[in-house]
Order: C-alpha cells, then structure tokens, then sequence
C-alpha cells in the first residue's frame, strides 16, 4: 500500500492491562465462561504496527489512538441524553456526503408508530427491485438516534442497489429492553405489506447485529415469516463478556477498548436488570436450527471477534449456511467507518452476493 502510516500501538504486559481495566473492565472468570482452574498465559509487552497489508484508510482508521476519556461513562440519565445527542450531531453533519456520493436518498417515515428511514439508490439493479433490506442499527443498544443511526444502511444501499429501511428504535435510558426488540419486530411484520419475507434480509451491526439475531428467534418463538437471508455483522451476542476475544483484543480493538467499558455500560442500560443469558439479549445461547443463511463480519482486532465466531460455529452445528469473514486488522465494525476505504465497497458488496444468492426475486 501507498504511505502506509508508521503509528504504533503498545499493548502492556498482562499485569498492567489488568491494573488498567480492574473494577470497570475486567471481566471475571465466571464472566469469560471459564472454570478459572488454568493457569492463564502472561503475555510481554509489545508494540503492534499498525499492518500495511490494507488499504491507507484503513491504516488511518487502525491508528487512531484509545481515547484517554475510554473509562468516563455519563453516570445519569440526563448525562446520557447530552452524550449521545452530542455524539448523533456530529455524525449527522458527516452523512449528506456520504449519501451524494453513493447516490442514495432518504425518507424519514413512520410504520405503525415506529420511527424509520427508508434509503434508496439512484440505480436499483433489476433483481432487486422487488426486494427490500431491513437494517438495524448499532450504538450499544443506547447510541444512534435518529438519521445518526443510517451510516451503514447508507452504504448497504449504495454499494448494493437495494431499497433499505433502517428502524429507529426505542433506546435507553428512558426505553430498556424489549423496546428496541419490539420496534424491530413491528418493522419486520410491517414490511410484509412491502415486500414478501422471500424478498428480504435483515443486516444490523455491533448492537443491531445482536438485534437482528435476537429477531429472528424471536420471529421463530411467534411463529412469523423468516427473512430470506441475515448480515449480522460483529454481533453483541453474547453480553456476559464470555469468549476470548474480550481477553486478547483488550485495549487493542480502539473502538469497544475492552469489556466493561462504554459499550458494555450501555448494554447493562438495555438490559435493565434481566439475566444476560436471556437468548433475546445474548442470542449465542439461543437455538439456531432453522435460521436463514447468514454471512457475518469481524476482524482480526474486533473485541467482538470471539462473539461473532461463537455465533457461526452454532449456526454450523445447526445445519444453517453460515459465511464468516474475518477482516485484516480491523477493530469493531472497521468496514463501515469509512465508505471511502475499498474495504468498505468490498464488504457491502460481497453482503449483496450473498443475499442475491438467497433472496427471492
């Protein structure tokens, strides 16, 4: 690659991560799913380069330092409001570019009292023109109100020609669980009226992965029409810091940071007091025989690494076609942060091969 950036990351020996990350981060070893029997492995410390083995923005994105604000959540309601209001402005100043030049519209709707709205490219390719994609979107249950949350239905809709329609659900502090779930849910029986379940997939990432997952169980245990195909990418499938991801991409993924921080905080939010175990919260628990082909996305440095390779080895055991990717050097949902990185078009596109494959027309 063209000049590569030389920023290095240090990730500290295991004894310093641990004092790090105690008392907020660091999960205990019922919570990683382990009898704590074993001696651990202590790893030195060690610089890791930023790879030239991707693309320069795809560099940027990988150098970009842990904020020193990583351990600070809002501690009221209120503050929480502020946050992620702030977070929402910033991120929708950023979004009309990116819509003109991918050469997507937006509609905002309402369906049946939930909020939405519906993306649709310049050029629907003919395939696809009776189909219909339902997005959901991440922000650890909490973040991403509003046009905010349409960043990857944008680039779904522009990189792969189809009509999508993002769900503006109901979040915390003021809506916990299952409001998100039910607004997702009133969506999906919704866009029946558009386009038949054949005709449609489900793609959602980080939160909305784990949504969409926990969607399809759910339209499982009602007994409604399953979508044609899923995206779930990097999902929050599992909510209990289980897996070995949360342990050896601490502090390395500059997005989540490690368990227990922020995203983690939020999750706790939607939560609200329910056994994280609960299938409809942390869906690697749930049973995946008869879900719909699924093709999913990580990375090398996703913190959520472990949960995504949980989720498609029980969608194998299940019977059910599963496609992983796994992205070189590539944090938390590091395909979608910038839509000017081939790894961007690449990722949506290989999305719309796959669902092409498995949607009807």
């Amino acid at each position: 690659m063209n000049n590569p950036v030389t920023t290095l990351i240090r990730v500290p020996a295991l004894a310093v991560l641990i004092a790090l990350v105690i008392g907020i981060t660091a999960p205990t070893a019922s919570a990683q799913g382990t009898s704590g029997t074993l001696p651990g492995r202590d790893v030195p410390a060690r610089t890791l380069p930023v790879p030239a083995t991707v693309s320069p923005q795809m560099q940027k994105i990988i150098a970009t330092p842990i904020s020193p604000n990583w351990r600070t959540v809002p501690q009221s309601p209120d503050e929480w409001r502020a946050s992620v209001a702030t977070a929402a402005a910033a991120a929708v100043k950023n979004l009309p570019a990116m819509r003109d030049a991918l050469k997507v519209k937006i509609e905002p709707m309402t369906i049946d009292g939930v909020k939405a709205f519906m993306l649709t490219p310049a050029v629907i390719p003919p395939q696809n023109r009776n189909r219909l994609l339902i997005h959901v979107h991440g922000g650890c249950f909490v973040s991403g109100p509003g046009e905010s949350g349409t960043s990857e239905a944008t680039m779904m809709a522009g990189f792969g020609g189809f009509k999508v329609l993002s769900v503006d659900y109901r979040m915390p502090p003021d809506h916990p669980f299952p409001a998100a779930l039910d607004d997702v849910m009133t969506i999906w029986k919704a866009a029946q009226k558009m386009a038949p379940a054949k005709n449609m997939a489900v793609i959602g990432s980080s939160a909305g992965g784990g949504l969409t997952l926990s969607m399809v169980l759910k339209a499982k245990m009602d007994k409604l029409p399953l979508p044609a195909a899923i995206a779930p990418g990097t999902p929050m499938s599992d909510l209990t810091g289980a897996g070995d991801s949360f342990q050896t991409n601490a502090l390395i993924d500059n997005v989540l940071i490690s368990y227990g921080a922020s995203c983690d905080v939020r999750a706790a939010m939607y939560a609200n007091g329910r056994d994280l175990k609960d299938p409809l919260l942390s869906p690697v628990y749930g049973d995946m025989a008869g879900f719909p082909p699924t093709i999913l996305n990580t990375g090398t440095r996703d913190l959520l690494l472990s949960n995504t390779v949980r989720v498609h080895r029980n969608l194998r055991r299940a019977g059910v076609i599963a496609d992983l990717h796994v992205h070189e050097g590539q944090a938390h949902g590091g395909w979608y942060r910038d839509y000017t990185a081939p790894e961007a078009k690449e990722t949506f596109e290989e999305i719309a091969r796959f669902f092409d494959r498995h949607l009807g027309k």
